[in-house]
């Protein structure tokens, strides 16, 4: 189990190193994607050890840090997997189209069994978690379309593996596409840490209007004393006002007593 005083220790850390981090893990995905890319054209299967936090059945996915977040709709039908229980803990499942060496369609699921398999389908087992971290990244870096943006959410909960630096990266690379790194902002919200949320409060002055109220949007999931100080400063000097007034919704979510009294203190000019 990981507390909260190691995790800021790693994570201040790996501040030191991001660079080192981003090359680590996109050496380590360059073999499994090396892999997939060389399997014929269909689907590809391959699993992976998941954060020991984490349990699924399908498509719906429980932290013990979150609460439950669904990456789909939560249903429990599949082409690929069948359950019997209500939350396994592992392993992470990928099952990836593939056709002419790119990935076409890229499904993920928690636990269960692979159904029986075509001719079509090559199953690459069980692979390190840090190569499926590093090919995900990878993929929502480099890739196009639906399939990077679906790549992001697994990354962030694959076992003994630091992602932030490279979601933190891929947020503020305008290269990438608009959807992945509004995907890269809200799970960069989601982790722990300072480092992460200062990273947020800097994707606040992106020029994309939709990355901007992702980061905001994120600042408000993150634990009070980290989240509600950044937002009362976007609300007091960000230049956009529809990014101000975001920030002021999300406040007043939180009912926050810093919240209030600078609802106070705007209501009656003081």
């Amino acid at each position: 189990m990981i507390t909260r005083a190691c995790l800021t220790i790693a994570l201040s850390a790996a501040a030191l190193g991001t660079a080192a981090a981003q090359t680590d893990l996109d050496a380590r995905g360059a073999p499994l994607a090396q892999r997939i890319a060389s399997a014929p054209d269909g689907t590809v299967h391959l699993t992976f050890a998941l954060r020991p936090d984490v349990c699924g059945s399908g498509q719906s996915i429980r932290t013990g840090a979150r609460g439950t977040t669904n990456w789909s709709d939560g249903n429990r039908r599949s082409r690929d997997v069948e359950w019997d229980d209500e939350c396994e803990p592992g392993p992470g499942r990928l099952a990836i189209d593939v056709r002419g060496g790119e990935v076409q369609a890229l499904r993920f699921y928690i636990g269960g069994r692979w159904r029986a398999a075509g001719s079509d389908v090559t199953d690459l087992g069980q692979v390190p978690a840090a190569q499926a971290a590093g090919f995900l990244l990878g993929l929502a870096e480099r890739g196009t379309g639906r399939p990077a943006r679906d790549a992001v959410f697994p990354s962030t909960i694959v076992d003994s593996v630091q992602v932030w630096p490279s979601l933190l990266k891929l947020a503020r690379d305008d290269r990438a596409e608009r959807e992945t790194r509004s995907q890269a902002v809200f799970w960069l919200g989601n982790a722990a840490g300072d480092v992460a949320t200062r990273g947020l409060a800097e994707l606040v002055d992106d020029p994309d209007k939709e990355v901007r109220e992702q980061a905001v949007f994120a600042l408000s999931r993150r634990p009070a004393d980290e989240g509600v100080p950044a937002l009362i400063r976007i609300a007091r000097t960000h230049r956009d006002p529809k990014t101000r007034r975001s920030a002021m919704f999300w406040l007043g979510q939180s009912k926050d007593p810093r919240a209030i009294a600078l609802f106070e203190e705007i209501l009656t000019g003081k």
